[in-house]
């Protein structure tokens, strides 16, 4: 299903000292520096599966997902999902994966979410009979019955994020990646969220990656963990072996914190 091999990506970036002379120096002469994102990422996932893909900020995985859903294209490596490279023939690639970004939004701001739910039917090119039907589950399953009339503006943080996820899953995909889908909200709306993708995975086999930082969305949704820091895959593992290694006692996130100063990350 996928399968990533040697994945190395860097990005240039402008530098320059503070102060004003340094800012005219830079309108004529600019220095760059190259900053290292993922260094030999290697790693495959089946079907169906569950994998919770975690690390510090700034350990690279939001830059694994843009790669894996054809957004970035690596400097070196292959990366394959479903027989097909992500960034060539996007066209057809896109129709079979969803893509959360939970920072970003795929709603058009200042029109009602069903208006946005119907652009998404044309760019993906849904039936109507398939569209009706999977908008009507999605509506019940997520609760969105009323709030789909309303602006993306003006949703609460938790009624977006369903609302996102929902547009995410209306072509069906067999893929979902989750960036931080949980992010900002309370626990009730985590809660729905949480059983909301167990659901889909249990009833559509749709295989997930899930980038967070709340280990509980780990504990309740992945059984397989990949770690990663400073661009490098440092475990790759079921979730009660990652918990062995760490002293007993603590709690999910302290228990992250431990490995992250242990992998000195």
């Amino acid at each position: 299903m996928i399968k990533l091999e040697h994945i190395h990506k860097s990005f240039r970036v402008a530098k320059r000292k503070e102060g004003l002379g340094s800012a005219f120096r830079a309108l004529f002469h600019r220095e760059y520096q190259i900053i290292p994102a993922l260094r030999d990422i290697s790693f495959e996932i089946a079907a169906g599966e569950i994998v919770g893909y975690i690390g510090p900020n700034g350990s690279g995985k939001s830059t694994t997902i843009k790669i894996m859903s054809g957004i970035l294209r690596p400097d070196s490596g292959n990366c394959l999902i479903n027989g097909q490279i992500p960034w060539q023939n996007r066209k057809h690639y896109v129709g079979q994966i969803g893509v959360v970004f939970g920072q970003r939004s795929q709603l058009w701001w200042d029109v009602p979410v069903i208006d946005s739910f119907s652009l998404l039917q044309d760019i993906y090119d849904i039936p109507d009979k398939a569209y009706a039907k999977t908008l009507s589950e999605l509506t019940a399953t997520l609760d969105l019955a009323e709030i789909i009339q309303l602006p993306a503006r003006q949703l609460s943080l938790g009624q977006r994020m369903r609302c996102e996820i929902a547009a995410s899953l209306l072509h069906d995909p067999r893929i979902l990646f989750l960036d931080e889908p949980t992010i900002g909200l309370d626990a009730v709306s985590k809660l729905a969220v949480r059983e909301f993708i167990q659901k889909q995975n249990q009833e559509k086999g749709t295989t997930i990656i899930l980038t967070t930082h709340d280990m509980q969305d780990i504990e309740a949704l992945a059984s397989r963990i990949l770690l990663i820091g400073k661009g490098q895959i440092l475990f790759d593992g079921r979730y009660a072996d990652l918990k062995k290694q760490a002293k007993t006692g603590l709690s999910a996130e302290e228990m992250v914190a431990e490995l992250y100063r242990e992998y000195q990350i």
